[in-house]
């Protein structure tokens, strides 16, 4: 007989094995402690937009508070590796276990060079993988003075102005022929071959899966990871997260099934098969708080998020802002076991602010939605190294909110955490 689950028990399930579900632990975080959500993350999306903080970096705040980002740049520049760039959900950081499987499923032909002639196309790339294989890792524009071309710059489908040695070199990184070493100031990588990033050593190939390799067993672990990342979910979760095709990722589902790994249960109110990880933990209550990245992983699947927690969201960065309904860079704002507001933050590095440009209330928000968003901006705010938090008078919330950030009585923190008054103000 399958396990009939509540709508509610079927979050906190999601939030813990997300690690959103408890009030994050005291004292400074470790660089162990950031291994640990990224484990359990499996991955991390990769953005190059910057009006709050690259994208990579918010769900480790979101789940761990206030931690030195340089751990992560360690993370994916030392050696040995904790985390690499490839193709996942989308550009991500991914655990360096994962590359061989998802060379065989990722397939972005649409990035890169597979329109162009194939004899230019073979030719810039033994010359690429050549000047890689000697010299330091190097950027696009770098390469591109290193071996001489002109810029013959074309456009792709999404209109990005790339020259030959730019696509040849995105489809050298979808092969996994090359990877990234580290990225510049500006975000842009600096490629090596992959076998540097794997292990160190120098090798001039390094080792990809041939056509021999088991396809099927690769996505049987994809799906696996997938499943332990999201504790419940359906097949169309599971898949959305490794961004793996729906009929294969079917039947790895069906091997998982058969192995007792995955579990079917029925969530009240879900009304479509729905998945438990035999490793999936059921907390009694949920007690955590969060600002989400637009990108986090809790939000990549709109339908999941939607079914589960009755949240609607869109990201608007790319909606014309006459069209935009709630802001640019909107983050929703998880209490407890409900996403309760979202609000559309910007840091005004310049002059050491916090704005929050919009705050809104979702139906049903609870009382006390103001005060642990007041609290949790502050904590954002101190992470950035800005000085305070500015909220404007847009949004249903942003009254409340204002008071919140300005008031004695503004930050009540969730148990374990010292109470704090932030240096925070309101605008008109």
């Amino acid at each position: 007989m399958q396990e009939v689950l509540s709508l509610k028990q079927a979050r906190r399930i999601a939030l813990a094995a997300q690690g959103l579900d408890k009030v994050r632990p005291a004292g400074p975080v470790t660089a162990r402690a950031v291994g640990r959500t990224f484990a359990r993350l499996q991955l991390v999306q990769i953005d190059s937009v910057n009006v709050l903080a690259r994208s990579h970096y918010l769900p480790f705040f979101s789940r761990l508070g206030n931690y030195d980002r340089s751990i992560l740049q360690r993370m994916a520049g030392t050696h040995p590796r904790r985390m690499m760039e490839y193709w996942a959900h989308e550009a991500s950081f991914i655990r360096p276990d994962h590359f061989q499987d998802l060379v065989l499923w990722q397939s972005r032909k649409w990035v890169g060079a597979h329109s162009m002639d194939p004899e230019l196309r073979n030719g810039v790339a033994s010359r690429v993988l050549e000047a890689l294989a000697a010299g330091r890792p190097m950027t696009a524009a770098e390469l591109t003075a290193h071996l001489g071309y002109v810029e013959d710059r074309q456009q792709d489908n999404w209109g990005w102005n790339w020259n030959a040695v730019k696509r040849v070199l995105e489809h050298l990184f979808e092969a996994g022929l090359i990877s990234a070493a580290s990225r510049t100031e500006s975000f842009e990588r600096r490629y090596t071959l992959t076998a540097k990033v794997l292990s160190g050593r120098p090798e001039e190939n390094p080792e990809v899966p041939d056509a021999g390799a088991d396809q099927e067993a690769a996505l049987v672990r994809l799906i696996d990871a997938a499943a332990r990342a999201h504790g419940i979910g359906t097949l169309r979760c599971f898949a959305d997260y490794f961004r793996t095709p729906m009929r294969p990722s079917a039947i790895a589902v069906d091997h998982l099934l058969e192995a007792g790994r995955l579990l079917p249960v029925t969530v009240t109110g879900w009304n479509k098969p729905v998945y438990r990880h035999v490793e999936a933990k059921l907390p009694r209550t949920a007690t955590g708080r969060a600002l989400l990245s637009p990108f986090d992983s809790l939000v990549f699947e709109r339908q999941r998020l939607e079914a589960l927690f009755g949240f609607h969201y869109r990201i608007e960065i790319y909606t014309p802002e006459p069209k935009r309904r709630y802001g640019y860079y909107v983050l929703p704002f998880l209490l407890r076991d409900g996403i309760v507001a979202r609000v559309d933050l910007k840091a005004d590095r310049a002059n050491g602010l916090l704005l929050a440009r919009a705050a809104h209330a979702e139906p049903g928000a609870p009382a006390d939605t103001a005060v642990e968003l007041a609290a949790e901006l502050q904590l954002m705010a101190e992470w950035l190294e800005l000085d305070r938090v500015v909220v404007s008078q847009k949004g249903d919330l942003a009254p409340a909110l204002a008071d919140a950030v300005s008031g004695e009585e503004a930050v009540y923190p969730l148990r374990g955490n010292r109470r704090n008054r932030p240096c925070v103000s309101p605008v008109d």
